[in-house]
């Protein structure tokens, strides 16, 4: 139920978020602006996923 964790929060209306899967370790970003939104896999320089640990 609480796999996920956000970290991080900007925004109201236009709307950056960053959430933390807690068994995994792996960040997403969530973007939403008005009523459109996306979730994906939140990237370092290299292409590779941000891991918290």
């Amino acid at each position: 139920m609480n796999r996920f964790k956000k970290i991080y929060s900007q925004g109201t209306i236009s709307m950056i978020e960053i959430w933390v899967d807690t068994e995994t370790g792996v960040n997403y970003i969530f973007r939403r602006d008005g009523n459109a939104g996306g979730f994906t896999v939140l990237l370092d320089k290299e292409g590779k996923p941000v891991i918290t640990q």
